[in-house]
């Protein structure tokens, strides 16, 4: 009787691995073929192009007839709305998503604008709400808009510190610590003056620095004591237009922003960012720009008031 062998092949298995990178393809992919029916890119893209950006107040939209041509309004705004829509702010970071990122690339059809000019300039405060309101009549167009709007408000920080924030009783105190301060040195000096001359010459030295620095912020301080009235009761050195304010968790240096919120869809109907720190008279501006922004009629407006109580 043979006995029959059987034989064992093993096979060694490999990852899966991609494309040689130095492999030269005869018909290469499209970029269009990255990115989906479906990704938001392609609204934005058909967004932006829908904007007659010239009226909306884009100066540079039409070019010159001499001059070297400036970057394109339209791509920057494109840019600066994917941006907003990622949570991106950084110019310089939205430059590297130029060079990276696929949906960047398809959106501006491969072009890498630098940092400089940056996507935000491209924009103003009046460009941006035209902009906002070109997309909020866009919405009820599309019938996302119920007509009906519920308020809210937000507060937001301000790049400006809070050492940079100063107000009539700040800046009062400020000024008289350094009328303290140069008291101690003026009696210092006068001191040195007094000694022996080559040991106070150094210390001398010193104390004519700090007296000169100190007497510089002071006229600082003074002039910007000058500058508050009876109505501009605080003054932002970094942000001008932030004030300081109080939240739930203490004070902020920012921005009191108000809106109004559509029922359906939560979409912002209309807004508002002010520097008052209450909501006191906030309510009128907010309605009057939701009932223009939806083409209303007539607009029914309920001031509500919202209590909180304190867990103990």
């Amino acid at each position: 009787m043979k006995l029959l062998r059987r034989r064992v092949v093993f096979i060694k298995h490999e990852h899966r691995t991609g494309l040689d990178r130095s492999q030269t393809l005869l018909f290469p992919e499209r970029l269009e073929d990255y990115i989906a029916a479906e990704n938001p890119v392609r609204f934005l893209d058909a967004f932006a192009a829908s904007l007659d950006l010239h009226a909306l107040g884009f100066t540079k939209a039409r070019c010159a007839n001499t001059g070297c041509p400036p970057y394109d309004p339209a791509a920057l705004l494109k840019l600066y709305l994917y941006g907003y829509l990622h949570r991106v702010r950084s110019s310089r970071l939205l430059e590297a998503e130029c060079h990276r990122n696929v949906e960047v690339l398809w959106l501006l059809a491969s072009w890498p604008p630098t940092s400089r000019p940056s996507p935000i300039s491209a924009r103003t405060t009046s460009t941006a709400a035209a902009v906002a309101r070109q997309f909020t009549r866009l919405c009820r167009k599309l019938g996302l808009l119920a007509g009906t709007a519920g308020g809210g408000r937000q507060q937001f920080a301000a790049v400006n510190a809070r050492d940079q924030n100063f107000n009539a009783a700040k800046l009062q105190d400020l000024i008289d610590r350094a009328d303290a301060r140069l008291a101690e040195y003026l009696k210092a000096l006068d001191a040195a003056d007094a000694a022996e001359p080559d040991g106070a010459a150094l210390n001398k030295k010193e104390l004519e620095q700090k007296i000169a620095a100190l007497q510089e912020r002071q006229d600082w301080h003074k002039e910007l004591l000058g500058e508050l009235d009876a109505e501009q009761k605080q003054v932002s050195v970094t942000d001008p237009d932030t004030r300081k304010m109080p939240t739930a968790h203490g004070t902020m240096v920012g921005y009191n922003a108000q809106m109004a919120v559509d029922a359906r869809h939560k979409l912002i109907a209309a807004d508002d960012v002010t520097n008052e720190v209450t909501d006191l008279h906030q309510l009128a501006n907010v309605a009057l720009e939701a009932k223009a922004n939806l083409e209303l009629k007539g607009a029914e407006v309920v001031p509500t008031r919202v209590t909180t109580t304190r867990r103990k």
